[in-house]
């Protein structure tokens, strides 16, 4: 995709979803410089072959780092794309934006109707549910796990958990007192069909209950295609409201428009 010649100004990405790379792309064709920032090594992988500006990798140490950074690429806007259950780094985006006068942006995907899952307003509603002689999977995020395990335990269930491949994921799935042969270490949609090793853990462990978080995207689609064709039943945690002051985007044709100025 090549990059329009019209400059539009330059825009800070910070991405912790899949739609960070789309978003990229559309906006370097509408003539937008990008810099991009993820937190892993992998995450930065299909940006390699995109016209930015350019690619940090690694976590930002706080408000004073992001606002370091600020004076250091000097761009127009900041676009937090970062997931919806990272609430630590859209709070210090919004505090160095708002010390700085720097305009941001939040780009949240639209919720999306899941079946017949029952919404969590947080772990802790789940000790309402008599989950006696059940067993739950817990695709959470590592800083949900111990939380959520221990509730489940305390309502009756047999816990199963699926973790990304990352120091902090193993070390919560300890902390959660997760069983090794309880625990599978994956990286979600992965293999040659998306879905299918989600599929088995459920059929191998005879899974009952999923709990995940209400996050939006392919994700969550999966799970709840899943439990409505294996018939498990499905918790989702509720997804955390976003930041009042700053303003929200649920499209690119949405997030263009506020970048021009303009009302979708």
């Amino acid at each position: 995709m090549h990059r329009q010649e019209n400059r539009q100004g330059t825009v800070w990405l910070l991405a912790g979803t899949g739609d960070g790379p789309r978003l990229a792309a559309v906006l370097i064709s509408q003539g937008f410089r990008v810099h991009v920032s993820v937190v892993g090594a992998s995450a930065a992988d299909p940006y390699r072959g995109m016209d930015v500006e350019g690619i940090h990798v690694g976590a930002l140490a706080g408000s004073q780092a992001i606002l370091q950074w600020l004076q250091m690429i000097s761009v127009d806007w900041v676009v937090d794309a970062t997931h919806p259950f990272a609430l630590r780094i859209s709070d210090q985006l919004n505090q160095a934006c708002k010390g700085s006068g720097q305009e941001l942006v939040r780009f949240e995907r639209r919720m999306e109707a899941s079946g017949k899952a029952v919404v969590l307003g947080s772990m802790t509603d789940l000790a309402d549910h008599p989950l006696s002689g059940r067993r739950l999977l817990l695709a959470l995020g590592a800083r949900q796990l111990v939380e959520a395990a221990k509730v489940a335990r305390d309502a009756g269930a047999t816990v199963f958990a699926r973790v990304l491949p990352s120091p902090m994921s193993l070390i919560q799935a300890a902390a959660a007192g997760v069983p090794p042969e309880h625990l599978a270490v994956v990286r979600p949609l992965q293999g040659p069909e998306p879905g299918a090793l989600e599929a088995a853990l459920c059929r191998r462990w005879g899974i009952t209950d999923v709990v995940c978080r209400q996050s939006g995207g392919a994700t969550e689609a999966l799970w709840a295609n899943l439990s409505m064709e294996m018939g498990f039943e499905l918790w989702l945690l509720r997804r955390p409201s976003p930041i009042a002051e700053v303003p929200v985007v649920h499209s690119v044709s949405q997030l263009l428009a506020h970048l021009n100025g303009t009302t979708s």
